[in-house]
Order: structure tokens, then sequence, then C-alpha cells
């Protein structure tokens, strides 16, 4: 029996869908640990839990725990879903750079918002997985806390566990891309690979023929622009379709939100992540009905995260690709070695296994490498305990730089460090 641990279990939307999809597998015999540092959403999940347990007709043990170590201790897979500072810290990542003319959509990856949610996450990760190296040393962690990137960078760069970092916009963007085209999901051949929210569509395929055509087609058409303009007038520019989202990549990039036009034609939803964090807070508040009995759960239906498959491919040998962030041992050459990319890895019991890629074009890796250098400069600036690289990050950043001169951003950045001291006392 493997013990698989997800920390942070009281994100429940996360916890409902990874342990639903797991327990659906019927060839594999597990045992769920729940940790959180809330008790109510600890409860609430525990709940959840044991609801669809009970709706599968599965004899799996599931342990609730307030305590971390207990809960890894002798884990084969670690899931992490953290998110340091919750809503209030949120808020602050947004507040603080709109008082500065810079304004954000979801400031959780990238930009100003990923980098201060990034000084305040690693350092709590990087505890887990010093834990893990003493409590469950040969265990898997796989990351769901974003900014994914820098999370992942921060672990692989200076303990011994094996860590993967997982998103959804891959295989989120795949189904989507099926639907604008007309075409069923199943019959797309596709290949992708860059950085975590800014990995590229390289080659699309249906029936053997290439499908950007079809694509290129498809966005003229003024009801499929309508549900992604960002990314379609991306792919107008650089000749290839991105990995997330619209909202995400409006603030990747300077050609978006520092015009009111461009932005009100593309229709950009400013502070969109407050939105989402309020809207989620409604969802569990109706899984916490579900969790006491006093609503039912409804049907369960798979989901496509890659966590659940990743588990049943290690322990049954099932073959699968997945797309997975790792280090970058020359998987993509013309991005810098050492760094997180985001490449199809095959899995079965081996674990996880990094495809190489080779050269991106060279337009998309010069793009990725404005993200790299932030990315590189907060991850040395957690691990060395320096201060000014995350001024330089700052001052790197593609949308501050657009919209603010540097004596701008430097203040910007000690009125954030100054409203987050209370997680940030180690760059003091």
């Amino acid at each position: 029996m493997s013990k698989v641990t997800i920390i942070g279990a009281g994100s429940v939307v996360f916890t409902k869908n990874l342990v639903a999809d797991l327990l659906m597998y019927p060839d594999i015999d597990v045992e769920i640990w729940l940790m959180d540092i809330d008790e109510d959403r600890l409860e609430t999940s525990y709940g959840l839990v044991n609801k669809i347990i009970e709706s599968l007709n599965r004899k799996v043990k599931v342990h609730k725990t307030l305590d971390r170590k207990e809960a890894l201790r002798d884990a084969k897979y670690v899931i992490n879903t953290v998110q340091v500072g919750g809503l209030e810290a949120t808020l602050v990542d947004f507040d603080v750079p709109e008082k500065y003319g810079l304004k954000q959509t979801i400031a959780d990856t990238h930009g100003i918002g990923g980098i201060f949610r990034a000084l305040r996450t690693i350092p709590v990760v990087l505890d887990i997985a010093k834990d893990m190296e003493q409590l469950c040393p040969k265990a898997l962690m796989i990351n769901y806390s974003n900014p994914m990137a820098m999370n992942v960078w921060a672990v692989y760069e200076t303990t011994k566990i094996n860590v993967v970092g997982l998103c959804h916009s891959i295989q989120g963007t795949a189904h989507q891309i099926a639907s604008y085209i007309g075409v069923p999901y199943e019959s797309l051949r596709y290949k992708a690979a860059g950085i975590n929210h800014m990995c590229w569509f390289l080659e699309l395929e249906v029936e053997g023929k290439n499908a950007y055509p079809m694509l290129f087609e498809a966005s003229r058409k003024s009801d499929i622009f309508a549900k992604d303009p960002v990314r379609f007038t991306i792919m107008r520019l650089f000749g290839y379709f991105v990995s997330e989202s619209s909202e995400h990549m409006a603030e990747y990039v300077p050609y978006f939100l520092p015009y009111e036009d461009k932005m009100k034609e593309l229709k950009i939803p400013v502070r969109e992540y407050v939105r989402r964090v309020l809207e989620a807070n409604k969802i569990y508040e109706e899984n916490k009905l579900i969790a006491r009995g006093e609503k039912e759960l409804g049907e369960l239906k798979v989901s496509r995260e890659y966590a659940p498959k990743i588990i049943h491919s290690m322990e049954t040998g099932h073959r699968r690709c997945i797309h997975g962030n790792v280090r970058n041992t020359h998987l993509i050459t013309n991005l810098p070695a050492g760094c997180c990319v985001e490449v199809p890895c095959m899995v079965d019991r081996n674990g996880i296994q990094p495809t190489h890629v080779g050269d991106l074009p060279p337009h998309l890796a010069a793009l990725d490498r404005t993200q790299i250098n932030v990315q590189e400069l907060v991850v040395r600036a957690v691990l060395e305990r320096k201060k000014e690289y995350v001024y330089y990050a700052a001052l790197l950043d593609p949308l501050a730089t657009a919209v603010m001169d540097p004596d701008r951003i430097v203040m910007m950045v000690n009125e954030l460090f100054e409203a987050h001291k209370r997680y940030l006392s180690y760059l003091e």
C-alpha cells in the first residue's frame, strides 16, 4: 500500500478532484493522508474524501492531521498545493502595484505578483522538501503551487528530492484548441514545450496534417476570437499558440495592459484572480455542506489533472506522456541550463522521464527568457537571502518596465516589502 500525502489539503477543489481521480483506478492500493494548517478546511476536505470513498465503494484509509511531519513520514507521493498568505496577501499583490499604475490580471506566476508570491512560498516549499529528505527521501514531490517554475527550481537546486511541477494548462488548452477548430480532442496530436504558462504548441496535427491553418482560420471568426483574444493575438504576432489563458498571458508581455484602448478591445479582466478567489470561497461553502452530509456529492467525473495519472503509472507500470516542470538538463537547448522548463515527460514505474526537445523557435525562446531572467533572480534572492536580487528582478519584469520608471519600481518594491514583512523577515 502506497502512502499519498496532500499538503495544503484545504484547497478542497484540488483535493476533491485528485482523490476522486485516484480512487477511480481499481488496480492500485493507496492510503490517503490530508494535511493543512487550517483546521476548518482540513475537516471539510476529510469529509469530502470520505464521501468520495463511499460514493466509489472503495475501502481506502484516509487520515487527517495538522502535523506535517506525521503526514510526510514514509510517504511515497507528496502533493503540494499550499498557498501562503491567502486572500489578504493576494490583495496586497494587486493593490500596491495598482497605486503605481501597474494593472494585473492573475498575479500568481510571473510579474510583480508572481515575484512576491514566490518570496512568500518558496521558503515553505523548501521546508516541506527538507522534511521529506528526513522522513520520505525517496518520495516524489508533485508541486501544484504557484509560482510553479520558481518553486520547483528552488527545490531541485537545494535538495535531493525528486520533484515535478504540474499544471493543467497544456491538456486544458489542447481541449480548447480542438473545440476552436471543431475536431474531437482524440484526433488532435500536439507537441508543446517552453516554461510554465509560456509553453508553446510547437506542433498541431489532425489526421497527419498541420492543424495550424485551421486554428488561424478559426481565429478570424469573431465568436471564436472573443473566447481567447489575447492568445489569438499572440499567435498572429509570433506564429504559435501559448499554453495559458488570455487572462494570464495579458500580464506576461508588455503589449496589452499598459494601453487602455487595447484592454477594452480585447476585454482584458483586470483583477480577475481576485474575482476567482471570491468565487472559490463560495464553492468552499458548498463543499462544506457536502462534507457535512447536508448536500449531495453529485456525479464524480474524471478531471484532467496529471497527478493521479502519474501515481497510477508509477504503481502499475502503465506508460503515459504528461507535461511536467523539471530542471532543464539541456532538454530545451536554447533556454538556460538549470532553469525550470515544461516539457513532455514519459511516466512508468521508473518515475518521471523528461524528453529532449531541442531548440525552440528563437523568438519563442526569447519570450520565455524574459521571464526566466526574473525567475533566476527571485530564486537566488531566496536561497542566498539577498534582498537586492528582488529589485533586480522587478526592474527586469517586462510589464513593470513598460508602465513605470526605475525609481517608481523601486518605490513599489519597498512598499510591497513593508506590506509583506511578516512573511519576508528572512530577507531583512
